[in-house]
């Protein structure tokens, strides 16, 4: 037990050593990772404002676009564990361009029982067939 213990302190001792070296690489071209960042968005912004500029628009008609109108937005993380929603919660369409829209963070859960909930919607309206709507569940209550 006591060469177990000796092996894994030398280990970590090792673990920290590459920590320290992988960081200290790291800190020594900080300032020159913060100014490539700084100007790729900089770089960015400037294209960005001279395409709104050419087609005579403002920000707010740039940013809405037709595919995103009386829809919400979702961004799942790390597979479903953690999910972003802008919208109303309810299923809901996104609010206008004009107010503020409402944010919603769905744990794994959530995302499933919205997910299983919709699906009944589709196997009710007659959308997806009962062997589909099967297949469906099982995918998303395995995952």
């Amino acid at each position: 037990m006591a060469y177990a213990i000796l092996l894994l302190h030398v280990a970590l001792v090792c673990g920290l050593g590459l920590l320290v070296f992988f960081f200290s690489g790291l800190v020594n071209y900080m300032g020159w990772i913060l100014l490539g960042g700084i100007g790729l968005i900089g770089v960015s912004a400037y294209f960005f404002y001279r395409r709104m500029k050419e087609e005579g628009k403002n920000l707010r008609e740039m940013i809405a676009t037709p595919l995103l109108t009386g829809r919400s937005v979702e961004v799942s993380v790390m597979g479903g564990l953690a999910s972003l929603k802008i919208g109303k919660s309810g299923g809901e369409s996104l609010p206008a361009p004009e107010s503020s829209p409402h944010l919603l963070i769905e744990d794994g859960a959530g995302t499933q029982i919205r997910e299983l909930k919709e699906l009944i919607q589709f196997l009710e309206r007659g959308f997806i067939t009962r062997e589909e709507y099967e297949k469906a569940k099982e995918k998303i209550l395995n995952f």
